[in-house]
């Protein structure tokens, strides 16, 4: 235990400071975002014909104090996203919510219905995908947790306004712990409550030998009570009716109103004052409406009053474990900006689903840290105090990578890096796509030492990968070749500690475009295929289920002229629990002018992944 020298009460734990008693800070890095797609309106606002967005997603500037400002849903690990946010949104956020793990060592999930079936009855659970929402599971268990959200907690008070407040959401795992810990952050002296969100429609289990959990713990800080804070008194309504006596100030003094006879007036009050007691539900199942199947959903009601009790309409509000996406929602119908951020791609994809069935939803962007971030994990994973050269760094990269794979180094070639029993297997760089030279370079190279199979794992592709290299390979040089994207989880360690890597194989997908008049300025798309090359991926029992090549399909949109940068979300479609149908035939677009346009389809599949295929079109 190093010597501290302690003045005040604090939480201490493993991790916290050095052996010289120097406090462990965790800040992260400041990266570069990349924004991936832009979305130009929601399919419930085409549907209520509301009004074109696209003029303002299409703008560069973005200011928070414009009316050219865009949302902002961010996928990555929010300690290097709230860091990258600092240099432009420090001191500029209104209202933070936070709903984090709650360190109880689960793993939690999100669940994806498959095909076009309504929800599973008794006994058809195969009709569900289960995939793993985020890991609440800590290397060192509350020490690991306690490191983990104070480093976070402490950017989090940086990125707040003066005039804000931050609202986090616990349970009795850890809510003593945080208290503690948040009153060392943000000071006790700007403590305002804890609120209890009692879920009164809770079903228990009857089974358990403890009492039944009903309420959840919600601290709510502001930055500095010396500050003009926003605070709104709000009202509900009662269940019953009450009579009261009607109150009145009479020199400087509260007293019994009278009326002009002496007597006491009485009033019937229907309203409440709102107080740290929330009797709010909770989410179940046979919500359609709501419910997304997502582990840890919160109802977005419960997070509207949060928003009406400390934010006003058009301030910023960010949560960066948006999880489901409930607080975004909120935000949304309740006009407030928004920035929210989660680590899972079943976050960000629920969640953009549920924002662009908000009607009128503003336009919005997903972004990400892209290269930036997983070139600065390699350098914090591989990297050695004596600062390694960066040969050394991709070597332990790639090294890296081939393990995960199950496969093991083979030296000897210039393209291709190991081997797993007869396959050879090619690794793509960690800061850059694989491009379609590579992939002809590795396979020419896989032909002259008389294999016959190759693999290469990527990040990303070139445009136009896939099917036609594929079939290139096997007519040009008798070499089966396999696509396999490298997922993100093999930069969370504790993924990869439970042994939850999965490589995807780039899907196939086909898609034409459909003119509709002579000029073929009308035009429509139809998906025509979509192919998971490797279904042993799928388990059995959701195989069972998937009756046709659609139902591997819950999203896909177009760009209908992409200009290779950011994909322009000007349509889309996908599935929901209310409407499971999938559209195969786009609605039609009619281009102004005449000349050749690059047109991009992008899917979503069941497991989350992105496919995308870009189509020419020359209209007349």
């Amino acid at each position: 235990m190093p010597n501290l020298n302690i003045t005040k009460p604090e939480l201490v734990w493993p991790g916290k400071y050095d052996e010289s008693g120097k406090r462990i800070v965790n800040r992260g890095a400041p990266l570069p975002f990349q924004i991936i797609e832009t979305i130009r309106e929601g399919r419930a606002t085409r549907a209520a014909g509301g009004p074109d967005l696209f003029s303002f997603a299409t703008q560069k500037n973005d200011s928070e104090d414009s009316d050219k400002w865009h949302n902002k849903l961010i996928w990555g690990d929010n300690l290097l996203v709230m860091s990258s946010l600092l240099q432009q949104y420090a001191g500029k956020i209104d209202l933070i919510y936070i709903d984090p793990p709650f360190g109880t060592g689960s793993d939690f999930s999100s669940k994806v219905l498959v095909g076009d079936d309504d929800d599973p009855l008794p006994g058809k659970e195969s009709s569900l995908i289960e995939e793993k929402a985020y890991r609440d599971t800590w290397g060192n268990g509350l020490s690991s947790y306690l490191s983990m959200m104070a480093s976070r907690l402490s950017i989090l008070r940086d990125l707040l306004a003066e005039t804000g407040s931050i609202f986090v959401h616990l349970d009795v795992h850890v809510g003593p712990y945080m208290k503690v810990l948040m009153d060392e952050i943000f000071g006790k002296e700007n403590f305002q409550n804890e609120i209890a969100w009692y879920y009164y429609n809770k079903m228990h289990d009857s089974r358990k030998r403890s009492l039944p959990k009903a309420f959840d713990v919600i601290l709510y800080y502001v930055k500095s009570k010396g500050s003009p804070y926003t605070y709104n008194s709000l009202a509900e309504d009662r269940d019953v009716p009450v009579t009261q006596l009607k109150r009145a100030k009479v020199d400087g003094k509260m007293v019994n109103a009278r009326d002009e006879n002496g007597n006491i007036i009485y009033q019937e009050k229907t309203t409440r004052t709102v107080d740290n007691i929330w009797r709010i539900r909770c989410l179940q199942p046979a919500n359609k409406q709501e419910f997304v199947h997502y582990d840890t959903q919160k109802p977005v009601d419960l997070i509207e009053r949060i928003l009406e009790l400390a934010s006003r309409p058009g301030d910023l509000v960010l949560d960066c474990f948006c999880g489901s996406g409930s607080s975004l929602v909120a935000a949304e119908r309740n006009d407030r900006r928004w920035i929210g951020c989660d680590l899972g791609r079943f976050a960000i994809h629920t969640t953009r689903k549920r924002l662009l069935g908000v009607p009128e939803c503003k336009p919005f962007q997903i972004l990400n840290l892209g290269q930036y971030e997983r070139k600065y994990w390699q350098g914090v994973m591989f990297g050695k105090p004596d600062a390694s050269p960066e040969a050394a760094l991709v070597a332990e990269y790639v090294r890296f990578i081939l393990e995960l794979y199950q496969a093991q180094p083979c030296p000897g070639f210039r393209h291709i890096h190991g081997r797993k029993g007869r396959v050879l297997v090619a690794v793509g760089a960690v800061d850059a796509p694989v491009t379609i030279t590579q992939v002809n370079e590795a396979v020419t190279e896989c032909a002259a030492a008389g294999q016959k199979e190759l693999h290469i794992l990527g990040w990303e592709w070139e445009m136009g990968m896939n099917d036609p290299i594929i079939k290139q390979a096997k007519a040009s040089h008798d070499v089966t070749l396999r696509l396999m994207t490298i997922p993100r989880e093999v930069m969370e360690k504790r993924a990869v500690e439970c042994g939850d890597i999965r490589f995807f194989d780039v899907a196939y997908l086909k898609a034409e475009v459909e003119p509709q008049d002579k000029a073929k300025r009308k035009v429509k798309i139809e998906l025509k295929n979509f192919a998971i090359p490797d279904t042993e991926l799928i388990p059995e029992e959701v195989r069972q289920k998937i009756t046709k090549w659609s139902d591997y399909i819950d999203y896909w949109a177009i760009d209908w002229d992409y200009r290779r940068d950011t994909f322009m979300n000007q349509w889309q479609t996908y599935r929901t629990r209310t409407d499971r149908k999938l559209a195969l035939v786009s609605s039609e677009h009619e281009y102004k002018a005449a000349g050749k346009y690059e047109i991009l389809v992008k899917v979503v599949d069941i497991f989350g992944n992105d496919t995308s295929l870009l189509l020419e079109w020359k209209a007349k």
